[in-house]
C-alpha cells in the first residue's frame, strides 16, 4: 500500500471557481430579499406575486389530480380541465412576456443568462401540450388515465416551480442590481403592456384573489409607482385588477345594451374652445361642450364584421408596400435601408400573426363550423420567418455576399407572401364573412371585432390602431371608432376612451372619443382633400414615443414621480429610418396632439431593441439559418442529437455528455416501472430502489464533476461568464428531488412492512396507505425524468457547442483527465457498465479510446483489465444482467502493451526451457525499448528467478495435502497484532487472515512478513487463498469467512480484490490509475490523480507544476523506488519528490534540490543574511578586484559575481544558488552582470 502525495513545500495553490451563490429571494417575503439597500419597494415585487399565484393553482391542481387518480368520483374532470386550460394560458403569456422584455434587457447588461431562461420556457410548454395530449386522448382504462394525469401534473409542478425559484435566485437580484429603481418600474410597466388585453382582464383578478390583502395592498402600491400617472391608465390597469367587482356593477347596471347605443349616438359633444378635445379636463374641472347632429344610420356600417375587409384591406396594402420596396432595393442594390425594411416587416409579421390568433381564437370558434385556417395561418408565419432570417443573413453577410443572389431572393421571398396572405383573404371572405353576417346579429358582429382586438397586447394595440385607421376614410373611421364603443362592457369605457384616442392618431383629422360619447376634434370642419390618405406602419410603430401628449393631471397628486415616460418627449435614440416613413413616401402626421396618453414606454433607455418582436429576435434557435423553428422537434421528448457530431471530428467532451444516454435510460426505468410499485411485490421494490439509488449516486458523481470542473473551465472563458451558473442551481434541485424520493421509497419499505404483518382488519388502511404513497411515488419519479431530462438537453443545446468553439483539443483531455482523476475505483466499477449498457459498440469503443487517451501516462489500463478478470460479469460467454452490463473485452485487450505480445510464457513452458532458451529471452526482452521500464524489469526477474519459482509450483491438491498431514501447523497458528486483547493481525496489518504465498504455498499474515524471512519477494495480486484466524479454514480469498461457523466474520472493514489487500485499522482506497491501495479517503474526497505526473495529490495540490510521471523515480536519498514507497511523499517546488522523511533529514544541511539545483523554498531570508555577512567581510587585496562568471541555478541566467570563495550572489534574482563557471583573473568591475 502506498502513500499519495500529501503536501507542497511552495504553499497551496489555486483552481478557477465559480462566483459565490446569487442571494436567493424568498417568496413568502420578497420584498426584503428584493431590494435590500432601498426604502420602498421594489417594482420587481410584481412577479413574485405572479409566481406565489403560479404556484398556488399548480399545487391546487396537483391535489385536484391526485383526488381524481384515487377516487373518480371525488372531482368534476370537466371543470379540473378548464382550470389547466386558463394555468396554461397564464403561464404561457408571462413567459412570453418575460422573453420579450425582461431577459433581452438583462441580456444587455448581464451576458449569458436569458438564453437558458428561454429554453426552459420552450421545455415547459413541452409539458403542457403533453399534459393535453393525455387529457385529450381517450383510454380504456381510466384509472390508468387519472394516475397518468397526477403524475404529469406533478411534474409540470416540480418542473414549473424549480423554474421560478431559480428567477428568484439569479435574475431577480440582477435586475435589482443592474438596473435603477425607475428602470425597474419601465421594464415591469412593458412587461404588463406585452400581454394581451384579454389575458389581463382574467390574470390581474385571478392574481388580486391569490393572494392576501396585505399583499394586494403592497401591489397596488407596487402598482402605483409602474403605471405612469396619466388617470386613464390607471383607471383601465386597476379596472382589470378589480375585475370582479366590475363584472358585478355592470351585470348589476339597469343600462341594456340597446340602451348604451341609443345613448352613445344620440348627440356628440365638442368643446367650444378652438382645437381643444372634449376629453381634457380644465384646471376647474369644468367642460364646455357643443352638441352636434349626427346620423347614426347614415355613419354605421350595416355589417360590422365587415371592419375584417378593413383590416385585410390594410395588410395587402403594407405587404403591397413592402414588396415594392424590396424590388427598389433590387434596383438600387443598396442594403443601407434594410434595417428600416426589416422593423417594417416585423410589425406587419406580429399584426399578420395576432389577426390569425384572434381568427382562430375568437371568430372560428364563435361560428360553430368546420372552418379552418389554421394551415395557412402556420405557412405564413413560416414565410415571415425565412424573409427574416434572409434579411438577417444579408446584414450578416455584408460586402462577402453574393449580392444579384440575394437581391433575388428578397424580391422572391417577398412576393411569394403578398400571394400567400392574398388567396388566404380570399378564402376567407368567400367563406367565412357571408356565414358570419347569416349568423350573428350586428352587435354580435360588435362583440367578436372588439374581442378580436383585445387578443392584441396595449404594446401592439398602441401602434396597430394609428396605423389600421390611416388607412380608412373619415366615415370608416367614425363607424369603426363607433361599433367598438358599442361593443364594449361598461367596465371598458376608458380602455375603449384609450384606443379610440390611439386610432386617431393615425388620421389626418383626429377623431376623438370621450368616455360618454363619440365626438368630432374641431379641426375635421377643415379641408377634406387629405382625409384617406394613408399613415406608414413604420409612423405608428413610435408614435408613442415622438409624439407629445397631453397629461391629465392628477386631481389629488400633483407631484410626479421620478418615471421615465417615453410619451413626454420625443426620443432621440430612436431609428431614423424606424421613425419617418422613408420606406413608403409618408410623412407622419403626428403633429396634433390628443387628449389621450401613450403608454409611455421609452425601450432605447433600457437597451431592449426597439422592436415588436424583441423576444423572437433574441432566439437565435428560431432566427438562425442552420437553426430548426422554435415549433420543430427540437423540443421533443428525445432530441435528436445526430446532428451535432455528423461532420464533426470526435471530440475527448463529447464523452462526458455521453452519461447523458445512460441517465435518459435509467429515467425512464424509474418513470415507467414505477408504475409497477402498487403491485407489492417485494422484491421489485427492493430491485427499483437498488436501481434508483445507483443512478443516485452516478447522478451526484456527474454532478459534482460539472460543478467543480467542466463548469469552472467554462466560466475561466472572458465571453462565457454566467453560462453556467443556472445548472449549478439545477444541479441543487435535482439533489432535493432524490431526496425526496429516497425518503418516499424508505417510507413504502416501511408500509410494506406494516402490510405484511398488519391483521385483517388494518389490510385495508394499510392498502389506501400504501397505494396513495405509490401514486404519489410515482409522479415524483416523473417529475425527476423530466426535469433531469430537460436539464441535459439544456446542457447539449447550449453548453456542448462551447466547448468546440472555445476549447482545443488539449485543454478537453485535460478537462477529461480531470473529471477521471477524482473518480475513484468504486465508482468507476459502478459507473462503466452502467454507462456502456446504453451505448453501442461503436460509442464504447470512442468512449474508452478517450479515456486511455487522458490515460496514457498511467495503469488505467492495467487496472481495467485486473478488474474485469475478476468481476463476476466478465464470463467468457459474456453474460450480462439489468443492473451489470460488461463490456466488450476484445477491444481493451488489443490496446494492451506490446509487452504481453513480446514474451508471455506460462510457468510450464518456462520449466520446459534449457538454459540457452532462458537467456536469449533475457535478451530479447532486455533489446525490447517498446516496453515499460517497470515491465521489463519485472520480466528479467522472472526470468532470471524461473527455475527456482518453478520449482515451487505445486498442485493445490498437494500443498493441502501438505497442511492436513501437519508439515506448516506453524503457520497455521493465527498471528496477533496485540496479543493481550486478542487482536488478530501483524506488526504492519490489522486483519482476521492470512494469505497463502503462491510463490511457496506457505500462509503469512502479509507479503512483508513473507519477505523479511524469505530469498524472495511475495507476489500479493497472484494470491488466491487465505486463512481465517477463527476458524483456521484455508478457503478462495475474499471478504468475509465462508465457514457457516465463523457467521459471515468480516475480514477486515478494508478489501480489494485487486491487491488483495485487507486493512482493518485505516483508511484506504485503491486508485484505478496507480493500480495501487494508498492511505486516504479517496479520489474526490481528499485526493486526486494528476494524469501528467501519473500520481496522487492532495487535493490541495490542484495547481501544482506538472512532470511527466514524475513519481516514477527512486528517492533521491535513500534510493527506494517511490511509486510503490508506503512512506509519505514530498512534492518539491521544482517538481521532483522525495520521502518526507528524507527531506527532513536532507534539509537540515541543504536548501538545493539534490536533482536540478534549485532552491527548495523561499530562501530571501537566507540570502540577506549572506548579504550582511560579505558586507563585514573583507577581502585581501589581491581578491578585491578579481571577477567570476557564474550560472544562477534559480533563474538559470549566466552573469558575473565579485570574486569569494564561497558564495557568489546572482544580479539577476538577488540568489546565492549559483555555481561558478570560470574564473576571471583580470580585474575589472563586477557590478554589470552578463546575459
Amino acid at each position: 500500500m502506498a502513500t499519495p502525495l500529501s503536501s507542497l513545500e511552495t504553499g497551496v495553490g489555486g483552481v478557477a471557481v465559480m462566483a459565490g451563490p446569487l442571494n436567493s429571494i424568498d417568496p413568502s417575503a420578497p420584498a426584503k430579499s428584493c431590494l435590500k439597500n432601498s426604502d420602498s419597494k421594489s417594482p420587481i415585487l410584481i412577479f413574485l406575486f405572479f409566481h406565489k399565484a403560479i404556484r398556488a393553482e399548480l399545487d391546487a391542481l396537483h391535489r385536484a389530480a391526485v383526488a381524481l387518480a384515487t377516487n373518480s368520483d371525488a372531482a368534476d374532470a370537466s371543470s379540473l380541465l378548464e382550470r389547466y386550460r386558463f394555468l396554461r394560458m397564464i403561464y404561457k403569456h408571462h413567459c412570453n412576456a418575460e422573453d420579450e422584455v425582461i431577459f433581452p434587457a438583462l441580456d444587455v447588461h448581464v451576458k449569458n443568462v436569458a438564453r437558458t431562461y428561454f429554453l426552459e420556457h420552450e421545455g415547459e410548454s413541452v409539458l403542457f401540450d403533453q399534459l393535453f395530449g393525455l387529457l385529450n386522448s381517450k383510454m380504456q382504462d381510466e384509472e390508468s388515465r387519472w394516475r397518468e394525469l397526477a403524475s404529469r401534473t406533478r411534474a409540470l409542478q416540480t418542473t414549473i416551480s424549480q423554474h421560478m425559484s431559480k428567477e428568484e435566485e439569479q435574475v431577480f437580484p440582477l435586475l435589482a442590481e443592474k438596473f435603477t429603481f425607475e428602470e425597474q418600474a419601465s421594464l415591469v410597466w412593458q412587461f404588463l403592456c406585452s400581454i394581451p388585453v384579454d389575458m389581463m382582464t382574467e390574470s390581474l383578478p385571478w392574481l388580486s384573489s391569490s393572494i392576501s390583502s396585505d399583499e394586494h395592498q403592497d401591489m397596488r402600491k407596487c402598482l402605483c409607482k409602474i403605471i405612469p400617472k396619466e388617470k386613464l391608465l390607471r383607471q383601465v390597469i386597476y379596472g382589470w385588477m378589480e375585475g370582479v367587482k366590475m363584472a358585478d356593477i355592470c351585470q348589476n347596471s339597469k343600462d341594456s345594451s340597446k340602451d348604451r347605443c341609443q345613448a352613445s349616438c344620440s348627440s356628440h359633444l365638442i368643446s367650444k374652445t378652438k382645437g381643444q378635445c372634449a376629453c381634457v379636463s380644465s384646471k376647474a374641472g369644468k367642460r364646455k361642450y357643443v352638441e352636434i347632429s349626427y346620423d347614426h344610420t347614415n355613419s354605421a356600417v350595416s355589417c360590422p364584421i365587415n371592419e375584417i375587409l378593413l383590416w385585410h384591406n390594410a395588410i395587402k396594402r403594407e405587404l403591397n408596400d413592402i414588396a415594392e420596396a424590396a424590388r427598389r432595393i433590387q434596383l438600387a442594390g443598396d442594403f443601407s435601408d434594410l434595417s428600416a425594411f426589416n422593423k417594417r416587416l416585423q410589425f406587419i409579421a406580429e399584426v399578420c400573426i395576432f389577426h390569425s390568433i384572434a381568427e382562430d381564437k375568437v371568430i372560428f370558434p364563435a361560428l360553430d363550423a368546420e372552418l379552418s385556417f389554421a394551415q395557412e395561418h402556420a405557412e405564413e408565419e413560416i414565410q415571415f420567418n425565412k424573409l427574416r432570417c434572409l434579411i438577417e443573413s444579408i446584414q450578416s453577410s455584408g460586402a462577402n455576399s453574393s449580392s444579384a443572389q440575394f437581391y433575388r431572393k428578397l424580391c422572391l421571398h417577398a412576393d411569394h407572401i403578398m400571394d400567400s396572405i392574398q388567396k388566404h383573404f380570399h378564402n376567407e371572405e368567400s367563406q367565412v364573412l357571408p356565414l358570419a353576417r347569416r349568423l350573428f346579429s350586428p352587435q354580435r358582429q360588435r362583440e367578436l371585432m372588439y374581442q378580436s382586438l383585445c387578443v392584441m397586447p396595449l404594446k401592439l394595440i398602441e401602434c396597430v390602431l394609428p396605423w389600421l385607421v390611416g388607412t380608412l376614410s373619415e366615415e370608416e373611421v367614425r363607424s369603426f371608432l363607433q361599433n367598438m364603443q358599442l361593443a364594449a362592457p361598461l367596465s371598458d369605457s376608458a380602455l375603449v376612451t384609450l384606443f379610440s384616442g390611439w386610432g386617431t392618431k393615425g388620421h389626418s383629422r383626429e377623431v376623438c372619443l370621450s368616455s360618454i360619447a363619440i365626438c368630432c376634434c374641431p379641426t375635421l370642419a377643415g379641408s377634406q382633400k387629405d382625409i384617406t390618405k394613408p399613415s406608414s406602419a413604420c409612423t405608428t410603430l413610435c408614435s408613442a414615443e415622438e409624439r407629445p401628449a397631453v397629461i391629465q393631471e392628477d386631481e389629488v397628486d400633483n407631484s410626479r414621480r421620478p418615471f421615465k415616460q417615453g410619451n413626454l418627449v420625443s426620443s432621440k435614440d430612436t431609428d431614423a429610418a424606424h421613425c419617418t416613413g422613408k420606406l413608403n413616401g409618408h410623412k407622419s402626421c403626428g403633429n396634433q396632439s390628443c387628449c389621450v396618453p401613450g403608454l409611455g414606454m421609452n425601450i432605447s433607455n433600457l437597451g431592449v431593441r426597439n422592436s415588436l418582436a424583441a423576444s423572437k429576435s433574441m432566439r437565435s434557435l428560431a432566427f438562425s439559418a442552420s437553426a430548426p423553428s422554435l415549433n420543430s422537434s427540437l423540443f421533443s421528448w428525445e432530441p435528436d442529437l445526430s446532428s451535432a457530431e455528423n461532420g464533426c471530428v470526435s471530440r475527448p467532451i463529447d464523452n462526458i455528455f455521453k452519461f447523458h444516454k445512460a441517465i435518459r435510460k435509467d429515467l425512464e426505468y424509474l418513470d415507467v416501472e414505477s408504475g409497477k410499485l402498487n403491485d407489492c411485490n417485494e422484491s421489485f421494490l427492493r430491485q427499483f430502489t437498488g436501481r434508483f439509488r445507483l443512478l443516485w449516486g452516478l447522478y451526484k458523481a456527474h454532478s459534482n464533476a460539472e460543478d467543480d470542473m467542466v463548469f469552472p473551465a467554462l466560466e475561466s472563458k472572458e465571453t462565457l461568464h454566467n453560462v453556467s451558473h443556472s445548472y449549478t442551481l439545477d444541479h441543487k434541485q435535482e439533489e432535493r428531488l432524490f431526496k425526496d424520493i429516497s425518503s418516499a421509497l424508505s417510507e413504502l419499505t416501511e408500509l410494506h412492512e406494516c402490510l405484511n404483518s398488519a391483521n385483517d382488519f388494518d389490510t385495508s388502511d394499510a392498502m389506501r396507505k400504501y397505494n396513495e404513497k405509490a401514486t404519489k411515488l410515482q409522479g415524483m419519479c416523473m417529475s425527476i425524468r423530466v426535469t433531469l431530462h430537460q436539464h441535459v438537453m439544456r446542457e447539449e443545446l447550449e453548453l456542448w457547442p462551447l466547448f468546440d468553439r472555445h476549447f482545443s483539443v488539449e485543454e478537453q483531455d485535460r478537462i477529461v483527465g480531470q473529471i477521471i482523476g477524482t473518480t475513484g475505483a468504486e465508482v468507476l466499477q459502478s459507473m462503466l457498465p452502467w454507462v456502456t449498457s446504453a451505448l453501442t459498440q461503436e460509442e464504447q469503443n470512442k468512449m474508452m479510446d478517450t479515456w486511455k487517451q487522458a490515460t496514457k501516462n498511467t495503469m488505467f489500463t492495467e487496472w481495467l483489465n485486473e478488474w474485469w478478470e475478476v468481476t463476476p460479469t466478465s464470463s467468457a460467454s459474456g453474460a450480462t444482467s439489468e443492473s451489470c452490463i460488461s463490456i466488450d473485452t476484445d477491444g481493451i485487450y488489443d490496446s494492451i502493451d506490446h509487452c504481453d505480445q513480446t514474451f508471455k510464457p506460462g510457468w510450464k513452458d518456462i520449466f520446459r526451457m534449457n538454459q540457452n532458451e532462458l537467456e536469449a529471452e533475457v535478451r530479447k526482452v532486455s533489446r525490447d525499448s517498446t516496453l515499460d521500464p517497470r515491465r521489463k524489469a519485472y520480466l528479467l526477474q522472472n526470468l532470471m528467478t524461473s527455475r527456482w519459482i518453478a520449482a515451487q509450483q505445486k498442485s493445490p491438491q498437494a500443498r493441502a495435502e501438505e497442511v492436513l498431514s501437519g508439515e506448516d501447523l506453524l503457520y497455521c497458528a493465527p498471528s496477533f497484532r496485540d496479543s493481550e486483547k486478542q487482536v488478530f493481525g501483524c506488526e504492519h496489518y490489522k486483519r482476521n487472515c492470512k494469505f497463502r504465498a503462491a510463490c511457496c504455498g506457505k500462509l503469512y499474515t502479509c507479503r512483508f512478513c513473507h519477505d523479511k524471512v524469505s530469498d524472495h519477494s511475495m507476489d500479493r495480486k497472484a494470491t488466491t487463498e487465505m486463512m481465517c484466524m477463527q476458524c483456521l479454514k484455508i478457503q478462495a480469498v475474499g471478504r468475509v469467512c465462508t465457514t457457516p461457523s465463523c457467521g459471515g466474520l468480516s475480514m477486515a472493514k478494508y478489501y480489494c480484490s485487486i491487491c488483495k489487500l485487507f486493512d482493518d485499522e485505516r483508511t484506504v482506497y485503491h486508485c484505478p490509475f496507480c493500480n495501487l491501495c494508498r492511505l486516504g479517503s479517496g479520489l474526490g474526497v481528499d485526493f486526486f490523480h494528476c494524469m501528467k505526473c501519473n500520481c496522487c495529490l492532495s487535493m490541495k495540490l490542484v495547481d501544482h507544476q506538472c512532470r511527466e510521471k514524475g513519481l516514477e523515480t527512486n528517492c533521491p536519498i535513500c534510493c527506494d523506488f517511490l511509486f510503490t514507497s508506503n512512506e509519505s511523499v514530498r512534492a518539491l517546488p521544482c517538481g521532483h519528490f522525495m520521502h518526507s522523511a528524507c527531506f527532513q533529514a536532507y534539509t537540515c544541511s541543504h536548501y538545493i534540490c539534490p536533482i536540478c539545483s534549485k532552491s527548495l523554498g523561499d530562501m530571501t531570508v537566507y540570502f540577506r543574511m549572506l548579504d550582511a555577512l560579505l558586507a563585514s567581510e573583507v577581502l585581501p587585496g589581491e581578491y578585491r578586484d578579481r571577477c567570476q562568471d557564474i550560472l544562477c541555478n534559480d533563474c538559470e541566467k549566466k552573469g558575473t559575481a565579485p570574486f569569494h570563495w564561497l558564495y557568489h550572489k546572482c544580479g539577476f534574482c538577488g540568489s546565492y544558488n549559483t555555481r561558478v563557471i570560470k574564473v576571471d583573473t583580470a580585474t575589472g568591475d563586477c557590478s554589470t552582470p552578463n546575459l
